[in-house]
């Protein structure tokens, strides 16, 4: 190793800041990971005209901060080795172990890998750094320090980069901090994105701040001191810190809120830091006795600690100033959970800490993600649903048995039976919110107990896709969706081409295995499946195939007794089968199917005017019928000419109701002072439940005629 006095000054203050709390022996690992990455970065500098191993060992640096362990610490300084330098995985493996490899591997781009976009690349990036996160959370307390490091020093970058990489750090790493914890590096990365992507509000903001502190010392110091007194006077142990409004807090509260600055600056903050956690809530009953607290306005995140496991209470108390007195109140332990997270967890050797409930609820935050992630085969979407969950706003609610639940803001009650487990979900029937039962999409709030009822045949519904909230849930739902919507189309490809061979006197089954390969292959096809795809979807027409694979046969020559089988249609085939909007058919019309490329079997009514001119596609028609059972509701139109009277809407909304259907669509084409024509879309189950519908339509006394909709 070389001698500690050739370092230059960066690596020896690093050194000194490590050899406060690491023995020397870990201390000399960093040391030595420090040399062999400034040979592996030798000669490469930065924009900014320094050596590029000052990089590394200052982002080292951050995490020896927050007491990293050094694991950590040495990969932080060998962090951009494997993407930038000679040196491989194996290099590290070898001379430092798999640990600290691991988590420099963690950390690397995938700049090698081919993208067809920049966002693209950015998206399957953060893809991969989440999944090493699941593995090893020093990986993301890297990263994070990493771009820390980046924003300090992103002035050089021309004003295109140093704006994209601004909304990136708004977007997606400050939030990353925050789930974690890590209000020390959030803050910094929240108001370093915001001066380099708004340069005049950041500054505008900031002089504002510094004229008004400066205007308000004595008063500061007056409600300090009488805090202080008051705590001593009660017997708590404590010390006071004025809490400092960022920048970037204060425009997002001016934002959120629709406040002036002066609104948000007329407040006091002040963070009150005591031994115990009895001594927390004493120190609540002296502030509320030395200054009135204002209704509404406490929080109790010690009892409810947020989703990162952050605890403390919150009040706002009135001043003789006038002026509202914010405080924060945390035992010192609290303190340090909650400016550095789930990293305080290497700072605790054994035990049980408050940094270690951090971890673990990060740890379940990134399992979810995980689990979300193997049901997204899109890195975009990914991304997408992935950053919704990093806003949380939480809300915590009760399974019957107690379990606190935190969810998003706004989420329903779907969500709730989503983030119980994902078969919960796709299998809930109706949700109890307090004993009564409500639809899914209800929005739930804080302290409710919700009870989920789930029922074996009960599965997602697209529907479900609009009013939930969850990356959870909404990637379960599209997952299911998607494999159902698999199965359908191929089920109905293979009816099609096995109907139409069997016209030719031939079947699926009897085409021999290297037939359909070659006919696959000269298609690009991979398997059997991709050609009933393509067949359901309209994509390639029945009959070619059947003359491709079949050619021997013709459907002249075919047995004249044999009848082919028409396709059932029961309701719930999904996507792959669509219904004419311009006929609306229902079960107990005569039907027929055309296949339109690209949708699928559109059904529509024999009698529909359109299939005069589709039946000149003969090769598209096809032969359907309805199952003797349907599964699910079908939309009708029906013309409804009434008296032009107040409340004659309302009274034939209330006849179609009362006949058990559903109301989906209503228009007036026309109306004049006597009569009007309503239009209305309703669902019905058939033709007996449409005539039923009907005859009470007609029954009421504001109806003048009724007729069904026909094209």
């Amino acid at each position: 190793m070389l001698a500690t006095s050739s370092f230059p000054e960066p690596v020896l203050e690093l050194r000194d800041l490590l050899n406060t709390y690491l023995e020397p022996d870990r201390v000399a690992v960093v040391l030595r990971a420090f040399e062999v990455g400034a040979i592996a970065h030798e000669g490469q500098v930065r924009k900014t005209g320094e050596p590029y191993i000052l990089h590394p060992v200052a982002v080292a640096s951050i995490l020896a901060k927050l007491r990293m362990d050094h694991h950590s610490v040495a990969a932080a300084v060998l962090h951009d080795t494997i993407e930038d330098t000679e040196l491989s995985k194996e290099d590290i493996t070898a001379q430092f172990g798999e640990e600290i490899a691991d988590l420099v591997d963690g950390v690397t781009k995938l700049d090698k890998m081919k993208f067809r976009t920049r966002k693209e690349a950015d998206a399957e990036s953060f893809r991969k750094m989440l999944l090493a996160m699941s593995r090893d959370l020093r990986v993301i307390f890297i990263k994070l320090a990493d771009r820390l490091h980046n924003m300090r020093t992103l002035g050089i970058m021309a004003p295109d980069s140093r704006r994209r990489i601004a909304r990136e750090t708004l977007d997606v790493y400050a939030p990353i901090a925050d789930r974690l914890g890590m209000n020390v590096l959030k803050s910094e990365l929240e108001d370093l994105g915001f001066a380099n992507l708004h340069p005049w509000r950041h500054r505008t903001i900031a002089e504002h701040v510094q004229e008004v502190t400066g205007n308000r010392e004595e008063v500061i110091d007056s409600i300090r001191k009488a805090l202080k007194r008051k705590m001593t006077e009660t017997g708590v142990p404590c010390r006071i810190l004025g809490r400092e409004k960022t920048p970037y807090s204060i425009y997002r509260k001016m934002r959120v809120r629709d406040l002036s600055f002066s609104e948000v600056m007329d407040v006091y903050a002040f963070r009150i830091i005591t031994h115990s956690e009895p001594h927390c809530y004493m120190a609540l009953g002296a502030a509320h006795a030395l200054y009135q607290p204002r209704p509404g306005r406490f929080k109790d995140y010690i009892a409810l600690p947020k989703a990162n496991g952050y605890q403390s209470l919150h009040t706002v108390l009135s001043s003789p100033y006038g002026l509202p007195v914010e405080i924060q109140i945390r035992t010192e332990e609290m303190d340090v959970m909650a400016e550095k997270g789930a990293a305080a967890h290497w700072q605790y050797k054994s035990g049980e800490t408050t940094a270690g409930t951090a971890q673990l609820r990060a740890r379940e935050w990134l399992m979810q993600l995980v689990d979300v992630q193997r049901h997204t085969g899109d890195s975009l979407e990914f991304l997408d649903g992935a950053k919704s969950d990093l806003f949380p706003d939480e809300i915590f609610v009760f399974t019957p048995k107690g379990k606190i639940i935190d969810l998003r803001r706004n989420a329903s009650a779907l969500d709730f039976a989503y983030a119980i487990h994902t078969d919960v979900g796709n299998h809930t029937r109706s949700v109890l919110v307090d004993k009564v039962e409500v639809p899914l999409s209800t929005r739930l709030n804080h302290g409710q107990t919700v009870e989920v009822i789930t029922d074996a045949d009960t599965h997602p519904s697209p529907a479900w896709l609009d009013f939930v909230a969850t990356a959870k849930a909404r990637t379960a739902i599209r997952a299911y969706i998607k494999s159902l919507e698999a199965e359908d189309t191929v089920r109905l490809g293979m009816h099609m081409l096995e109907t139409e061979l069997n016209r030719r006197g031939a079947s699926v089954e009897a085409i021999a295995p290297n037939h359909m390969n070659a006919f696959l292959e000269d298609n690009q096809l991979e398997q059997p499946e991709d050609l009933f795809h393509d067949l359901a979807l309209g994509n390639l027409l029945v009959s070619v195939v059947a003359n491709r694979l079949a050619p021997e046969n013709d459907a002249h020559g075919a047995d004249k007794d044999g009848v082919a089988e028409a396709l059932t249609i029961a309701g719930s085939e999904g996507s792959v089968v669509d219904f004419g909007q311009c006929c609306f058919p229902v079960p107990g019309d005569p039907i027929m199917g055309y296949v339109s490329a690209g949708k699928g079997v559109v059904v529509h009514r024999a009698s529909c005017r359109n299939m005069r001119d589709l039946r000149k596609h003969p090769d598209r028609c096809l032969a359907v019928e309805w199952a003797s059972i349907t599964h699910s509701m079908f939309t009708v139109g029906v013309r409804v000419i009434s008296k032009n009277v107040p409340g004659s809407l309302a009274s034939i909304s209330a006849s179609i109701n009362e006949a058990g259907s559903n109301i989906e669509k209503v228009e007036q084409p026309e109306s004049n002072p006597e009569t009007a024509t309503l239009q209305f879309q309703i669902t019905v189950r058939d033709r007996d439940h449409m005539a039923r519908v009907m005859r009470r339509l007609r029954r009421n006394k504001v109806v003048l005629k009724v007729s069904r909709l026909v094209s």
